[in-house]
């Protein structure tokens, strides 16, 4: 679904990410993890097409980010750590202006809104300005916007930061369903029992770099990395 081959990205004499070489398939939730700072961020927008890299390759569904950026972004939803939404908006126009970026057909839009919006109990505020939601509302108006046109990926950075405990026990369940249905799911934390609870598998990330790759049970049995699990468990 998503392969990444020698990512590289530099900001001046900085390596932000150094030849990483990540492959997700289909029906695997893949953690990111890593402290701030460690390039997790970086690595997305480049995965999502927002950032250019400098070296290497990103396709997914076997399409380039680089050459076909468009057919790549049909595939895929990306939610960032904290979603830009258009506050001047009310929350059902900007889910039905996102429906309408992805081509979804009025009765489908209809059904997944009413769906999603009830799910995470936001149904009532659909009517109000986005400028008026709480950062928790807003997460949750991004998890239906990105959950509207059926994506095979979706990329997500920290996507528990912010959320209640109803939500983001909501939000794991549909990321199960997702890759259930045959799609994939790439997202960042830097908790390592969110990872350890969720994923199928996961990678490590610091200073750049990819320290680590496999399951949970394999990457947490590698002694080696007992300081980078001290870090990232001071982090959180």
């Amino acid at each position: 679904m998503l392969d990444i081959q020698h990512l590289t990205k530099t900001y001046g004499e900085k390596k932000a990410v150094d030849d990483l070489t990540l492959h997700i398939a289909p029906g695997e939730i893949y953690g990111f993890i890593g402290h701030n700072g460690a390039g997790k961020t970086t690595t997305l927008k480049s995965v999502v097409g927002i950032l250019q890299f400098d070296q290497g390759e990103i396709t997914i569904g076997g399409k380039s980010i680089k050459t076909d950026p468009l057919a790549c972004k049909r595939l895929l939803a990306y939610i960032p750590d904290n979603p830009d939404l258009y506050d001047y908006m009310t929350g059902i126009k900007y889910l039905n202006f996102i429906a309408d970026v992805f081509g979804v057909d009025a009765q489908t839009r209809r059904e997944r809104i009413r769906t999603y919006a009830d799910t995470f109990e936001l149904t009532g505020d659909l009517a109000q300005p986005i400028a008026a939601y709480s950062h928790g509302m807003k997460q949750k108006l991004a998890i239906i916007a990105a959950w509207l046109h059926d994506p095979r990926l979706i990329v997500m950075d920290e996507p528990f930061v912010g959320l209640d405990p109803k939500a983001a026990h909501t939000l794991k369940g549909m990321m199960r369903q997702v890759c259930d249905n045959g799609g994939a799911i790439f997202f960042s934390t830097h908790v390592l029992e969110v990872a350890e609870k969720l994923c199928d598998k996961v990678a490590i990330i610091k200073g750049g770099r990819l320290i680590r790759s496999g399951t949970m049970e394999e990457v947490k049995g590698d002694d080696s990395l007992e300081e980078v699990f001290l870090e990232l468990e001071e982090d959180a």
